[in-house]
This record gives C-alpha cells, structure tokens and sequence, in this order.
C-alpha cells in the first residue's frame, strides 16, 4: 500500500508535494520521496522513514521547479530498502519518473520479457520499476523526438494490455508534462483537482481526496478505470480512456481501514460508510446475541475503528468510551515483519485507561482481525486492567485469503481467519465473544455512497480476484516469496540511485 501525488503547478511544488505526503503519511510509514523538475533537469529525494525525517530544509532547497511527484510507501512486491523507494527514474526516453500503488500480478513474467525482448535492465525487485520500464519501451517505440498527449495515451494503453493487478500510477515525462492513470478495474484509488492561480490553472493528482483539499485545490473527480490524464508543460489538460473494457472494482479494504475518513473515493465518503459499518454491526449482535447481550461499554481500538464503534454504541445504547490511549508514533502493526515485533509495537502504542475497563464488560471494536496479533494482546490488555468479560467485533468480515494488489498480507498461514470457524478464532485470540461483519452488509455500506457501482474487489473475503489471473499455484509462490521469514532474510546491501540528494 502507498500513497501517490503529483503536482502541475506555476510556481515551486517542493513544500505542497511536502504537505501532501503528510496527508497521505498513513498510506506508507516505511519510505517517502520526491522528485522535480526545472530546466530538463531532474532533482530526487528519497529514502526510508517518515516524510518529517527523509526530507529537512537542504533537501527542499535543492527540490526545484514547478512539476513534480510524491511518493509514500509500505514495502509490499520488493524488499524495504532504500533501494525502492519511490519515485523510480528511467533515462531513456526523454528521462522518466514514476510512482506506483498497488501491486502487478505478473511482474516476474514481465521482467523477463524486458530483458529478453525490450533489452532492458530491472535492478531490483520492485514491480513499481516493472512498470516504469513497461511504459518507458511503449513510449520509446513510438520513435518519437516530441511526443504529444496522443503518443502518451498510446503508451499507456500498451502498458494496460502487457500489465495485470492493480496499480494507480503518477509520472513525468521531462519536459513534456505530468501523467496519472489508474488500471482497468480501478481498484486502487486515484483522484485529481484543480486551483486556479494568478499566473494560471494548476493541477494535483493523488491517491485520497484529502491531498487534494488541504492544498486548496478543488477536487474534480476520480480518474474511471482504465483513464489516463496527461497535463503538458503548457498546463492543457487531456484525458483518455486508455482500457478496451474497463470495470470499476474498488478494494473495499480502503473504506474499511487504509483511507483517511475525511476522503471521498469513487464517490463515497468514507466516513459515512464506517458510521453504517457500525449500524450493521449493531443489528447483528441484537440478531445474535439479542437484545439482552449483556455490553456495559464500548471502546474502539484506535484510531479506523472509532467511527463504526461510536455508531455501533449508539445503536445498541450502550455507553461509548475512549478506554486506549494511542502513541502516534509507531507504526501499523499489521504490516510490521514478524510477530515479536508487532506483539512489542501492540503494548508501545496503546495504553488502557483502567477505569473504563474495570469490572466492566467490555465490547471492543477493530476495524478488522488480519493476523490476530493485535486484538489478541489488546484482549489480555483488557484483562489485565480488571475486565470483567472482553468481547470483540470486527467491522470487515474474516480476512481468509491473501491480498494480491498492494496490501502485504500475502501468506495464507499468517491470516488467523483461514481455514479457521469463528468460534476458532475467538478462541485463539481470547475473547469471550466475537462477532464479524458480514461480507454483504459491508458491501451495502459502501454501495450506499454510491448506487452507480456495481462490484468491489473483496478478494481477501472471498478469495474472488477480479483480475481473474491468480490461482493456488500463484499464491503459494507469492508466500514464499514475501511471508515473514521471507522478508528477514532480503538483502539491504542494494545500490541506491545515483542521483538522489544525499545527505551532507
């Protein structure tokens, strides 16, 4: 998972690009970077950690000119090192930037093919500089020495038909203008708005909504699946449909837990949709375990799951309290390597405050179980502190199957969910009741923002991939490739880019 943005602006973008990524900091705590562009010159910054610490005032000094792109990430296809931190830069053609969320289903086959046939060197194990060297081939068999917005739609329509899975996509094309596209199912968010400016009209793509506001800008509309927007270095805007049958099939998982509450996406307020996710949740426990469900209080587990909490305790008319403090500065526990280490992160980031829990019994709500590390520790958490009983309610149903499209939760034996009853896994974790979402209820609070969609991508609650390429033979190579003793035993010793402004 990432956060993307890209700024076509009438004067420097440094510190925007800067604030943006700060909007988007929750879509990616492992590595951040920027690059600009002045004069047919490219300056980069990159490097792991948050965006506070990768970029300090010589940095921006250095990142000159009026376009750019950002980028934050969590390590997912690839390894966490500085290495692949994004943006990607590519020389030929016309010298090409790029950053990717999301994840290709078929980089391996992919990367083969540009050695062998497009006679092009991949450096490291990042699908995102698959799919920079995809585009950068498309563009340079064109042959063209001045590329239009034509020639650009081309290359991309190219990279729809070679590259499947998910990927929202901003990029440069040095002295021709900032490119944003999203793959033909859509299921990773892109978004783009508009300012007007004394000197002119400037333009934002980005991964959330709440990117795009915060500037000033004002939001235009969500890029459809399979839609590529190209703005020139002039400022005209153009767009196309680059798909021969695009369907819309958004990762409900972002309404769930990986979108700010303040964004809209394809329509839906997220927000909205977690209050209903509560509303749903409180109808199912009166349905199964009745009016007389004996809850004393409800505390979320911070921060996503507040808001369908708070819905969820007014519905039952059940007191709400906030009963953990968090440390804002640890990361997601979820995606942390290793479960020694996010058993340890769990008890730096939320401390209980006893009195809620004491002698109380205790209804806590998460936005999802994923691996079953976290709501375990906070249940005995809860104990500890004097709680009578601890029940626990899942706004997302059980997460039985890996996700393939830019959320590293790739191993089928490290989701608590597969193959596991829920009566199983109420037991692993130590709860005296547990109840889940039911998958169409949570499709119905999101439908609701937005009747026109049809189809979620839900493919980590029913194993139904909508790109339609992944089967066993597939996920089982994908675990072995990135499950946690995987990822401990990735080289860090890989050269980083050349060009990046390093420190001094």
């Amino acid at each position: 998972m990432c956060g993307i943005v890209g700024i076509a602006g009438k004067s420097p973008v440094n510190q925007e690009l800067y604030d943006a990524l700060t909007m988007l900091q929750h879509r990616g705590q492992d590595a951040a970077g920027i690059v600009t562009v002045q004069d047919g010159r490219l300056f980069l910054r990159k490097d792991n950690g948050m965006v506070r610490d990768v970029f300090h005032t010589r940095h921006m000094l250095r990142l000159v000119g009026n376009f750019g792109i950002g980028h934050v990430r969590y390590p997912t296809a690839g390894s966490s090192s500085s290495a692949e931190a994004q943006p990607f830069y590519v020389n030929s053609p016309y010298g090409l930037t790029l950053a990717h969320n999301g994840n290709l289903t078929n980089s391996d086959e992919i990367a083969k093919d540009l050695f062998r046939a497009d006679l092009r060197h991949i450096n490291t194990d990042s699908d995102s500089e698959v799919l920079l060297n995809v585009f950068a081939h498309e563009l340079q068999a064109l042959g063209k020495l001045q590329p239009n917005e034509d020639d650009v739609f081309h290359a991309v329509s190219a990279v729809h038909k070679r590259c499947k899975g998910a990927y929202a996509v901003v990029a440069m094309i040095t002295g021709y203008g900032l490119l944003g596209f999203r793959d033909p199912h859509g299921i990773r968010p892109i978004v783009y708005g508009e300012r007007d400016s004394s000197m002119g009209k400037e333009y934002i793509i980005a991964s959330e909504s709440v990117a795009i506001t915060s500037l000033g800008y004002t939001v235009v509309r969500d890029l459809a699946p399979g839609e590529a927007i190209f703005i020139n270095s002039d400022g005209q805007l153009f767009s196309r449909q680059c798909a021969e049958n695009p369907k819309l099939n958004p990762c409900i998982f972002e309404y769930v837990y990986f979108a700010r509450p303040d964004s809209r996406m394809d329509k839906i307020s997220v927000y909205k949709s977690r209050l209903r996710m509560g509303e749903k949740l409180a109808a199912k426990i009166r349905r199964e375990w009745g009016e007389d469900h004996g809850i004393d209080v409800v505390i979320p587990i911070p921060d996503t799951s507040r808001t369908a909490a708070l819905e969820l305790a007014n519905n039952l008319n059940v007191k709400y309290r906030e009963g953990f403090m968090k440390n804002r500065y640890i990361g997601r526990t979820f995606i942390m390597p290793g479960q020694s280490q996010r058993k340890k992160s769990v008890r730096q980031k939320l401390s209980p405050v006893e009195l809620e829990f004491k002698d109380k019994n205790v209804l806590l709500v998460d936005d999802s179980i994923v691996r079953g590390t976290t709501c375990k520790e906070i249940i005995q958490m809860a104990r500890d502190v004097g709680a009578r009983k601890v029940y626990f309610a899942s706004a997302a149903p059980p997460v039985r199957y890996p996700n393939v499209y830019g959320i590293d939760m790739p191993a089928k034996n490290e989701l608590i969910a597969h193959g596991n009853t829920v009566e199983q896994i109420c037991d692993l974790i130590g709860a005296d009741g547990l109840i889940f979402q039911d998958l169409q209820d949570l499709i119905d609070c999101a439908l609701e923002g937005n009747p026109e969609l049809t189809a979620f991508d839900c493919s980590v609650f029913n194993g139904e991939y909508v790109t339609g390429d992944i089967d066993d033979a597939y996920l089982d190579r994908l675990a072995q490739s990135r499950n946690d003793g995987a990822k401990t035993k990735k080289t860090e010793n890989v050269t980083i880019d050349l060009a990046n402004i390093q420190e001094e």
